[in-house]
């Protein structure tokens, strides 16, 4: 797979759609960088851009963006509720896939460099990128904002890495712009049931890392204390990599608290979402939903979906759909507007907009069957194979979800669960199976098809038949290893499963035996091809004990069923 980044652009800008457009228009004039989502913020004035794909496409798609918003934005006239010092305010690269740390940061600098070089406007590297220490915090690097720009700039200390040095009329108009590399930052925002915004600060104080200024007494009203040099002493909040103020959104009525979660793996969404309606209850404040800005990660919804189902003593094993909209209900992320998955989680907006044709696994079950019944020669029996796997796996796993929920066994749930976690972990994988093992048929296909005139490209093409061949053989052979594997669900289910449901732990078993045969099938067809008498040796090998152990498995499994019926 290519290596994939992400970049977050914020312009100053949030309320002239036609502005707004034309900007973000510019991103898709470069082939390989995706605009995924445009967020704009009336009340901020401001809105957020993602924009993902190959790295060098990205960045050339991001230089245009910062060159057209400082061509349409006119800082001298802006006002809005959010921090800003640019019409393109801050633009980070975030590594999504087969890319490192410290390659983001090489892109970062390179994109920062020819924005203040050819732009001429201001350039700041901050976070992983900063070349100096004390510009990694954002919030430092943007102090002053662009009303203190002009006086930062005569300031040696603040000399940009790039970029004019001087406030002219180019700068006046485009501000500054903090490029950077970090990780994944999810802007969350919580919504409250009052119009304070002193009880909204009051309540992100206490949460987010640097906390507040320790006062005397009353943690609101008391003098400020501060130690030996004169400087306010800090009481840390408490939740790390977490920054945060409160304010009034007039658009919607009620004060929120917006919260930057800078590493989400130590402090995700629905821990930030907890505590603040813990601090809340205590000020007498309730929350009353959330609301996340541009896109995130699957695996945030994922990790707050097991968070409140495991609060709820619910089984885990559910599909991935089931457990994000536990997620989206438990933290109220519809209140404000309609919250939809797949137009706000960043892997299923790469998939759709990255998807060249219809998967099978994505066709209704008569699509799938017309497919297969018609003149063409995939999907065959792989296919089938894999997914008659899947469709056993799934009633295994059923059968440990309806267990997990039976009156009486409450004491069980986590076991069960447990279980059906398992099962849905070999059915993702015998679902993939299902399309890998059309896309080897297709490999096969496309290697006879290579030309064949002169003695190099018959060599060429018999190697590339011999490879794909083995690519698969090897489809099928997985399909029966998994399918193996996932026998021990339907196995674990006959023993101490729900007894109403145990014919089905049953029919799971069956359903992994015939696509064992299915499978082994496929794997001696595709050998056939192959004059490597070693090689055939080992796949029959591992292939007809595979089998044989299922078959096995199959009577033991069987014979719990009908002991118990």
């Amino acid at each position: 797979m290519n290596k994939i980044i992400e970049c977050v652009p914020n312009i100053s800008e949030g309320r002239d759609t036609a502005k707004i457009k034309a900007i973000t228009d510019v991103v898709e004039t470069v082939e390989g960088a995706l605009l995924l989502n445009v967020d704009p913020g009336k009340a901020t004035n401001r809105t957020v851009i993602t924009i993902a794909g190959e790295p060098e496409a990205v960045i050339e798609a991001t230089f245009r963006l910062v060159k057209k918003a400082s061509e349409l934005l006119d800082m001298s006239n802006h006002k809005g509720e959010h921090p800003r010092f640019g019409a393109t305010d801050v633009c980070p690269l975030v590594p999504v896939s087969n890319i490192s740390m410290e390659e983001t940061v090489e892109y970062a600098r390179k994109l920062g460099k020819r924005i203040g070089e050819e732009l001429s406007i201001p350039t700041y590297f901050y976070e992983n990128a900063a070349t100096v220490e004390n510009r990694k915090n954002l919030a430092t690097v943007r102090s002053g904002e662009y009303e203190g720009l002009k006086d930062k700039l005569s300031n040696p200390d603040w000399k940009p890495d790039y970029g004019s040095t001087s406030f002219n009329e180019t700068v006046k108009k485009s501000g500054a712009i903090a490029v950077s590399a970090r990780d994944f930052l999810v802007a969350y925002n919580i919504n409250l049931n009052t119009t304070s915004t002193r009880r909204a600060n009051s309540i992100a104080f206490d949460i987010r890392e640097r906390g507040r200024a320790k006062r005397e007494g009353d943690s609101l009203t008391g003098k400020i204390l501060k130690d030996e040099n004169g400087k306010p002493i800090n009481e840390p909040g408490l939740l790390k990599c977490v920054k945060g103020i409160g304010w009034f959104i007039e658009e919607y009525g009620v004060a929120q608290i917006s919260y930057n979660l800078t590493n989400i793996s130590v402090t995700p969404i629905h821990i930030a979402f907890d505590k603040t309606c813990e601090r809340a209850q205590v000020r007498g404040v309730r929350v009353t939903g959330s609301e996340l800005i541009g896109l995130l990660p699957k695996k945030a919804l994922m990790d707050a979906g097991y968070y409140f189902l495991k609060k709820q003593n619910r089984s885990l094993g559910v599909h991935d759909e089931e457990v994000m909209k536990i997620a989206i209900k438990s933290l109220g992320l519809d209140e404000l507007a309609p919250f939809n998955m797949r137009e706000r989680v960043i892997e299923y907006v790469l998939e759709d907009r990255m998807k060249k044709e219809k998967q099978l696994v994505d066709m209704t079950l008569s699509e799938f069957t017309n497919e297969t019944a018609s003149e063409s020669p995939a999907p065959g029996g792989g296919s089938i194979s894999a997914y008659v796997a899947a469709l056993g796996v799934s009633l295994g796993t059923m059968v440990a979800n309806l267990s997990s929920h039976k009156r009486g066994w409450d004491d069980k749930w986590e076991y069960y669960s447990d279980w059906a976690v398992k099962g849905q972990g070999y059915k993702n994988e015998l679902m993939r199976l299902v399309d890998e093992d059309t896309n080897a048929f297709t490999l096969i296909m496309d290697a006879f098809g290579l030309p064949k005139g002169t003695d190099e490209e018959k060599a060429t093409r018999k190697n590339a038949i011999l490879e794909a061949t083995k690519g698969a053989i090897q489809v099928p052979l997985s399909v029966m290893r998994v399918s193996f594997e996932s026998m021990e669900v339907m196995l674990e289910m006959a023993k101490t499963g729900l007894p109403a449901s145990i014919s089905d732990a049953g029919v799971g078993a069956l359903c992994a035996r015939a696509a064992i045969r299915g499978a082994h099938l496929n794997v001696k067809i595709n050998a056939a091809g192959i004059e490597d008498n070693d090689y055939n040796e080992s796949i029959f090998k591992e292939s007809n004990e595979i089998e044989e152990k299922a078959h096995e498995l199959e009577n033991t499994i069987l014979e719990l069923v009908y002991s118990k019926i």
